[in-house]
């Protein structure tokens, strides 16, 4: 691929995880307690799949690689979340002011996320490479971004990568190895063609990349334009119907015995968690 390639990376923002969470009921169904008042981080998945899309731009042939963000959310938590990402890699912010609510429907979003792609200005279907988060902090559907490769009409799709190998006869025809996770903890080895692909990825391989104010900069000049610009678009429920959300209840039943054999000590648990 002397051209390098277009990725388009999908990525939402979460609440901090050091926040407590609460569940309530709102006047749209579900929500969180005080959400917009929580603070928000890019969610975990997706911040992967940012660093290796980076990483991968950086390696490629020639000098043409590009890295979009295409993110959904409320455009002021966008705009605190990148405050940070922003010095983390070089990429271009495509926002979506809508909602970050985690009781989402994922074929609402996976739309929204399609057609905010499709309208990228320049966007080479011949080298686009789609990065997302195999699952999600918040939409843990697991089936968003399969969803967006099909509205995308992406056949070539793969799902829990941890790495992306280059071939080394990419030069040619831009084909690289994949490694998906499998059952067992092993991994399931394939050899994709090229763009176009799509992939979800888990944890990676890559350390979180340190800060860079150079870099921040850069990506402010087109993050703070675009957050600007940014159209305000409903998140439809998709046919939902929540009827609650609750915290899980603490419950603990301690018993201190002694001198009981393994075998009933298990048999207690599992009788107790069949319970």
């Amino acid at each position: 691929m002397t051209n390098g390639y277009h990725i388009v990376v999908c990525g939402s923002i979460v609440p901090d995880p050091l926040q407590t969470l609460e569940p309530v009921q709102s006047p749209t169904g579900p929500a969180l307690k005080n959400e917009m008042m929580l603070p928000a981080v890019l969610d975990p998945w997706a911040a992967h799949a940012l660093y290796e899309a980076a990483n991968l731009a950086s390696k490629a042939a020639g000098s043409n690689s590009k890295v979009w963000l295409v993110s959904v959310g409320p455009k002021a938590k966008l705009q605190q979340v990148m405050m940070t990402i922003a010095q983390k890699v070089s990429f271009e912010l495509v926002p979506v002011d809508s909602s970050a609510s985690g009781f989402a429907d994922a074929h609402a979003t996976a739309a929204l996320l399609a057609d905010a792609i499709q309208s990228i200005p320049g966007l080479d279907r011949s080298r686009l490479l789609v990065f997302g988060g195999w699952e999600s902090a918040s939409r843990g559907a697991g089936a968003t971004m399969q969803l967006v490769g099909e509205r995308l009409e992406i056949l070539d799709q793969f799902q829990g990568v941890d790495q992306i190998r280059v071939l080394d006869n990419a030069q040619a025809d831009g084909s690289f190895e994949v490694l998906e996770r499998i059952e067992g903890g092993r991994h399931q080895v394939s050899v994709c063609p090229g763009p176009p692909a799509l992939f979800g990825w888990a944890t990676g391989n890559l350390p979180e990349p340190r800060n860079n104010p150079q870099v921040g900069m850069a990506n402010m000049r087109t993050v703070m334009p675009a957050l600007q610009r940014a159209k305000s678009v409903p998140l439809p429920a998709g046919g939902l119907h929540f009827l609650g959300a609750s915290p899980p209840k603490q419950q603990r039943q301690t018993r201190v015995v002694k001198d009981l054999p393994a075998e009933q000590i298990a048999r207690e648990i599992a009788e107790w968690v069949g319970k």
